[in-house]
């Protein structure tokens, strides 16, 4: 019975001190939290307030960078753009015109030849051969002319003693023109037989490049070989057709009708890469019905010889040419409500919306007929968030950091972090000191 009672006597007295250690531990756990959203609170505002203002309509209030550019004046040209083909002047495909074994080959591929130079050579006897015989023919007739003109002065002289009858006399005038007409026939076959013999030596009939060779030397050739024996092909000078819409020709023709000789170049497929420099010599007598252009031939000297035939190029025609007018850039050019405008520098580091009245584009250089002056500045880079009256810092292209960042953007930043900084650390400081 007294067991338990002892037992109660025994275990241990719970004091004050050891019941308030889980209250403080709870306690300080919640201090800790309250300090970490504190902490995280300091650092949100400080993020966010740095961020920069923005208008009722959602956009930076802040100076925007922009590039500008300064209105200019000079020459600008009004061309033509088109599609072309160059061709040249002239295509020789080089034919034997008789037959015979072709005994030897004469040129390079791909080389340059001249008017004259020789290609090919055909075995030539067998002409000789027909030129001898040509020739002992002619003889043997010029003989037998002769002994009938002596016989024909003979029988002159006879009958006019009344020794012979006329009619023996006018049989001899007819043989006489008969073996002279037997000559001029032998002449002839002399004449065709040399120009045979010398049809065994292939020559090139113009200045141009030669191509691939299609016959190989000890092949027999004819005249009616399809392929012939190589291709000549003329580079300089090299043409280039290409085609304009026909809105264009009457102006066209209004300048070649004044004498005007109108610059052409030649472009790469890109456009950009210039390839040669020629002039427009002419233009088709007839307007394709199906595509309502016309075709026109542009002449090129082509002496780097950068033109080949079949090859595609970018046409740029020089139609006519504005002197001092005002031009910009095509990057200043916006669209929009007001219809063409720009974006126009002011002094006071702001942009006003100024309409302009656009002329002929060459290039990235557009005419200005109205709305600009030369001297004045307009953005031609970064105007996508700009509006009338917006606030603006200069940049220049080559350096993206603005050139004369405002003094009040920067300190506003630092003074408004110092205090934000300051306020938070009063507020720790008051934290710390309840």
């Amino acid at each position: 019975m007294n067991q338990p009672i002892k037992n109660l006597q025994e275990a241990p007295t719970v004091g004050p001190a050891q019941a308030a250690k889980p209250r403080s531990r709870g306690r300080f756990i919640l201090t800790s939290i309250l300090i970490l959203l504190v902490v995280g609170g300091i650092v949100w505002w400080t993020g966010h307030g740095t961020a920069p203002k923005t208008d009722s309509k959602g956009r930076n209030s802040g100076p925007m960078s922009i590039v500008p550019e300064a209105v200019g004046k000079g020459d600008i040209g009004v061309n033509i753009n088109a599609l072309g083909t160059v061709t040249s002047l002239a295509t020789v495909t080089v034919r034997t015109q008789i037959s015979g074994y072709l005994m030897k080959i004469d040129f390079t591929e791909g080389n340059e030849v001249k008017k004259g130079d020789l290609l090919a050579e055909i075995d030539p006897r067998p002409y000789e051969a027909t030129l001898a015989q040509a020739k002992g023919q002619l003889a043997r007739d010029e003989a037998m002319l002769k002994g009938a003109q002596v016989d024909l002065t003979r029988y002159q002289g006879l009958a006019a003693q009344n020794a012979v009858p006329h009619q023996t006399l006018d049989t001899q005038v007819a043989l006489v023109a008969q073996d002279q007409g037997t000559v001029e026939a032998d002449k002839a076959s002399v004449k065709s037989a040399e120009v045979n013999l010398a049809y065994t030596r292939i020559v090139s009939p113009l200045d141009g490049r030669v191509g691939l060779r299609l016959v190989d030397q000890g092949n027999y050739v004819t005249p009616g070989d399809a392929n012939g024996l190589v291709v000549i092909t003329q580079l300089q000078p090299i043409s280039v057709l290409f085609t304009v819409p026909e809105d264009n020709l009457q102006a066209i023709a209004k300048r070649t009708q004044a004498g005007a000789v109108l610059p052409v170049t030649a472009l790469d497929r890109t456009g950009v890469t210039k390839i040669a420099d020629g002039s427009m010599t002419s233009f088709d007598s007839q307007i394709d019905p199906t595509t309502g252009t016309i075709k026109l031939r542009a002449l090129f000297p082509n002496q780097d010889r950068l033109l080949y035939p079949n090859q595609f190029v970018n046409i740029r025609l020089l139609l006519d040419t504005h002197k001092d007018v005002t031009t910009i850039s095509a990057a200043g050019i916006e669209r929009g409500a007001p219809g063409t405008f720009v974006y126009l520098v002011n002094a006071d580091s702001t942009v006003s919306v100024r309409p302009v009245k656009l002329g002929v584009t060459d290039g990235d250089r557009v005419e200005i007929l109205s709305g600009l002056s030369p001297g004045e500045r307009i953005v031609i880079d970064g105007a996508d968030k700009l509006r009338d009256g917006a606030k603006i810092v200069i940049r220049s292209e080559n350096n993206p950091t603005p050139t004369n960042n405002p003094a009040p953007a920067q300190p506003d930043k630092a003074s408004g972090g110092k205090r934000r900084r300051s306020d938070g650390g009063q507020k720790q400081d008051g934290g710390q000191k309840q």
